[in-house]
């Protein structure tokens, strides 16, 4: 597989998200079994970038990604975040210093390693200074307790104060011909400074795969419920989107998920997508995006089609987004 720079941290072009292992979506924590068959065959394809949380679960999917590690850990850059959950008593975001030293040593353990590759605050924490916080995390460092440090979902005047304190490695937030909000503000400013750039839900959310027409076989439980972009107001324009890509790829001579993707790697070295599955057949397809070319008409082709009808996150969500 083909490399990519975070930063000083180099992984290969293609990560893997493990959130919905465990936690989101219908059917996750059905099959722990798959799911690390599906993290180890990953590894055995070249994918180096695993990502999770302690949120996710909360706490078990860092937990399964730990079984999934045991004997394989050198070969992985492992990734995790903090920051919303509290463990002092506050409501939701926190990245208090006491909150950041609980988490880390709780992460830790989960995911039995010495240290975390790349420790992102999960959330900007409006009540907590980035300065302080990354004073912290730059301790951590110090402590051996992780390598490097990432944000998620921040904008780009919180990106510019945080690197003053201490380099950031990258920056992780929704990117996809679903999502485009990095491109006007965050990917120059990451450029600028020398930050490379994680998007997760590369293909938004599964519904760029085109296997989703419909969401009544979502469980109540699904994150996807309560998203706009899958109301029964944005999902037939959001559909026809789909449908484009649906027909691009088709002369392309890839499905649509392998197409999504190459569109992300078209857009530059220093950004890693990192789509989630806990099926070896859809990782296998993923991982294929690799070695997809597009044309330059392709790529203009792919960057016309409509972003999606609809915020990417749920009202109480967007809450909590650095905008």
């Amino acid at each position: 597989m083909k490399r990519a720079h975070l930063g000083d941290l180099g992984v290969a072009r293609l990560g893997l998200g493990t959130m919905g292992m465990s936690f989101a979506y219908t059917g996750a924590g059905s099959d722990d079994a798959e799911s690390i068959r599906t993290i180890h065959r990953a590894i055995d394809l070249g994918v180096n970038l695993i990502d999770t949380a302690e949120v996710y679960g909360p706490f078990i999917n860092e937990e399964l990604v730990g079984r999934a590690l045991r004997g394989r850990r050198e070969a992985v850059v492992l990734a995790t975040k903090f920051g919303m959950m509290s463990h002092t008593g506050r409501h939701r975001l926190d990245s208090s210093p006491e909150n950041i030293r609980i988490a880390v040593d709780g992460s830790l353990g989960r995911l039995g390693t010495d240290r975390i590759d790349l420790y992102y605050q999960h959330r900007v924490d409006p009540d907590t200074p980035i300065e302080e916080t990354i004073g912290v995390l730059t301790e951590l460092i110090a402590a051996g307790k992780i390598r490097y440090i990432g944000l998620s979902e921040a904008g780009a005047t919180t990106i510019r104060r945080a690197h003053s304190v201490h380099p950031i490695t990258a920056v992780q937030s929704e990117y996809s011909l679903w999502t485009r909000d990095p491109e006007s503000e965050v990917l120059p400013l990451l450029r600028e400074l020398g930050i490379g750039f994680v998007a997760y839900s590369p293909l938004g959310r599964g519904f760029l795969t085109g296997a989703i027409r419909s969401t009544a076989d979502f469980l109540d439980d699904d994150l996807r419920k309560s998203n706009p972009r899958f109301s029964d107001r944005n999902f037939g324009r959001n559909l026809a989107s789909a449908d484009q890509l649906r027909d691009i790829s088709a002369s392309v001579g890839a499905s649509p998920a392998q197409v999504a993707l190459a569109w992300l790697l078209a857009k530059g070295p220093d950004i890693v997508p990192i789509p989630g599955t806990k099926h070896v057949s859809r990782l296998e397809e993923n991982l294929a995006a690799d070695t997809v070319e597009l044309t330059a008409d392709h790529v203009t082709r792919l960057d016309e089609i409509p972003p999606a009808a609809g915020e990417h996150h749920s009202a109480e969500q967007l809450k909590w987004l650095d905008r």
